[in-house]
């Protein structure tokens, strides 16, 4: 499974899927405050990111894939700048 609910943190492993959304939404829900650990994370389908967006997931590791580290971390920069306005 590539998501994985530990205590405190929802840990990411290589492709998070469409089909993982529902069960991120559902454990986000029931554990307000869970943070996000993507560091093994290689591909985050975008209704994921929405998810952890909307949930305002802390994220305690980026991405270690570059590419995908920079394109989630300017989405999640644009939100924050959003939220502000």
């Amino acid at each position: 499974m590539p998501i994985e609910l530990r205590k405190n943190k929802v840990v990411f492993k290589d492709v998070v899927g469409v089909e993982d959304a529902e069960t991120i939404l559902a454990w986000l829900q029931k554990k307000p405050g869970l943070a996000a650990d993507l560091s093994a994370c290689s591909h985050l389908h975008p209704a994921n990111l929405q998810v952890l967006l909307a949930a305002q997931t802390k994220v305690l590791a980026w991405p270690n894939d570059l590419p995908l580290r920079g394109f989630i971390e300017s989405v999640f920069i644009s939100h924050e700048q959003q939220k502000g306005k």
